[in-house]
């Protein structure tokens, strides 16, 4: 594997950490910069997403034609690190969740006329959107085979009556994709729709309250009650609904960890300013045996993700659906993250458990990496199916 970067990339990578330094970093230090769910106003991100659509730097996933940047899984993987330096980086450049893998399955499974309708106000930003998906128990989490919504085609169009919540950015969301149930069978029994917020037939119960900070329309509630989608506002086939939820979230996992990796790397590069300042019986923090023992461990952890990351990428750019790759990825880089920042508060001591730094920020927030889109424990099953199926095999060179 060649992990050198082209030239290119190399410009780009450079151009992006020179617009997070430049225009994003400075507001993470002003209290006037978070609104009340401790993210970005939205004031404030508008003008640093009109800078970043005039430098060229917006939607990197999408392809050229469509407004965005058209970069390869494995190019995103370098410029996604690059962005989430700063907590505000994705979402500033649009490649924030849960837009980002929304706007990747769009792009992958969706008609053209339904790319027009729906992607692509996704990718100008002038809409945001959410994939409903969740259900309270006794519904669908971890299994979709679980799934209670239901959605019956009354002619050429289908009625939606159930309940989902944990919805991402449902509360700021125009465009959604739902998964609903239209039929028992094991394997063909889910379909994907798109819905408006403005049609009737459904709600947001509440804003579920989380111990971290939220992305923009938190995580949230939702019955729906007669919500009529027409069947032209179907996803791929009907049956083909667990299809778009694999596709949508495959690459979706593998991106949370490029994203993860560039604020790890942020947490160690606070407590690496702060240790070879900060003096303790008479030498530095970083002079310290048991301070290097700490600041090795977890850079050797994020430089392990980075392998793993890049290692998928490179599969998903060949065609690889690099499941089990992408699992690994995800439980190693989700530990990774949340041992990183944890690494900065104890070397940072008390000023990085207080407001004064983003490392208090950072630590809420990474703990739900080991939940989200596959609890570890989820994607640990899925790897020991396919050493018990595959064997040595598992190991396999490609």
């Amino acid at each position: 594997m060649d992990f050198q970067l082209s030239p290119r990339l190399t410009a780009l990578r450079e151009r992006i950490q020179h617009f997070v330094g430049e225009h994003i970093l400075p507001l993470e230090n002003d209290p006037e910069t978070y609104d009340e769910h401790e993210n970005i106003r939205l004031e404030k991100l508008e003008d640093l997403r009109g800078r970043a659509k005039s430098q060229g730097l917006w939607a990197p996933q999408m392809p050229v034609e469509r407004g965005g940047m058209g970069l390869a899984v494995a190019e995103m993987a370098v410029c996604y690190e690059e962005m989430n330096r700063s907590i505000f980086g994705p979402v500033t450049f649009n490649c924030a969740a849960p837009d980002d893998g929304n706007m990747i399955a769009l792009n992958k499974v969706a008609t053209e006329a339904q790319k027009e309708r729906w992607l692509q106000p996704i990718i100008d930003g002038s809409v945001r959107s959410a994939f409903a998906m969740t259900e309270p128990a006794p519904g669908s989490g971890s299994d979709p085979g679980l799934m209670k919504t239901t959605a019956q085609r009354r002619g050429d169009v289908w009625v939606v009556r159930g309940r989902k919540w944990f919805i991402t950015g449902a509360d700021a969301a125009q465009h959604f994709i739902l998964i609903a149930r239209t039929s028992d069978d094991a394997r063909k029994g889910l379909t994907a729709f798109l819905y408006h917020r403005d049609q009737p037939g459904w709600e947001i119960v509440r804003r579920i309250p989380i111990m971290g900070p939220e992305e923009h329309g938190g995580h949230c509630e939702m019955t729906f009650d007669g919500l009529e989608i027409p069947d032209e506002n179907r996803l791929l086939n009907v049956g083909d609904g667990l299809k778009v939820t694999q596709i949508r979230l495959g690459t979706a996992r593998l991106t949370h960890c490029m994203r993860w990796l560039g604020l790890s790397k942020r947490a160690l590069e606070l407590a690496g300013e702060y240790v070879r300042e900060r003096e303790s019986f008479g030498i530095t923090l970083a002079e310290h045996e048991g301070v290097q023992w700490l600041l090795g461990e977890a850079a050797m952890r994020i430089e392990i993700g980075r392998l793993l990351t890049m290692k998928a990428a490179l599969l998903l750019d060949q065609g690889d659906f690099a499941r089990r790759e992408i699992s690994m990825a995800k439980i190693q880089v989700a530990d990774t993250l949340h041992h990183a920042v944890d690494t900065a508060i104890q070397l940072c001591g008390a000023l990085g458990y207080s407001k004064d730094t983003v490392l208090e920020w950072m630590y809420r927030y990474a703990r739900q990496a080991r939940l989200v889109d596959g609890a570890s424990e989820i994607h640990k099953m899925v790897l020991s199916r396919a050493f018990l199926d595959l064997g040595n095999d598992f190991w396999r060179w490609q």
